[in-house]
């Protein structure tokens, strides 16, 4: 099994704790960087599994430590009348992206989500990111399974940013020791 392990900054995750036969890529900040990055990723390597590593702001409180992630969709997907909120226009295979794997819904947007937002809790989102819909459309596009975890870093509120910048290290050892148990 060939795995690739794709996240968006070297703050996130050491690379000199990958097992060996795993290779990390970093993809950089948003949906686009990460579209880009993933393609081309898939493209050189051509891996069996793809991994989404990352931190994310949580919505559901009860939420804390490594979480993986079954469903994502785009929270900033706002394309109305055209189609409601998360919804793709003319693309109902984009609503919601499923990994097969975990129990968490993420919201991906290309927003530092610091204040309530009663969508994402109406839909059910449990935690909010900037990259993983966008990875895992790639992936579906390639026909390359995925699977994502993160790291609860903050609140998705007004303390946020620092938040995140004190703990985003702070997930590495209970991701590097997730991967290992399915190599």
């Amino acid at each position: 099994m060939t795995i690739l392990v794709l996240t968006a900054l070297d703050a996130e995750l050491d690379t000199a704790r990958a097992p060996e036969g795993v290779d990390v890529v970093f993809t950089g900040v948003g949906k686009i960087n990460t579209t880009i990055a993933t393609l081309l990723a898939l493209q050189a390597r051509k891996p069996s599994l793809v991994i989404n590593y990352g931190t994310a702001g949580k919505i559901r409180a009860s939420l804390r430590g490594l979480v993986e992630v079954a469903h994502v969709v785009q929270r900033d997907m706002i394309a109305e009348p055209l189609a409601p909120r998360g919804t793709t226009p003319y693309a109902p295979e984009l609503d919601r992206l499923s990994s097969g794997h975990g129990d968490v819904i993420c919201g991906t947007g290309d927003s530092f989500v610091t204040t309530s937002d009663p969508w994402l809790n109406t839909n059910h989102v449990d935690i909010v990111d900037m990259e993983l819909f966008a990875l895992a459309s790639v992936c579906r596009h390639q026909n390359v399974p995925w699977r994502a975890f993160k790291f609860i870093t903050d609140d998705a509120n007004d303390f946020a940013h620092e938040h995140w910048t004190a703990n985003v290290a702070d997930g590495q050892q209970l991701f590097w020791d997730a991967v290992k148990h399915l190599l």
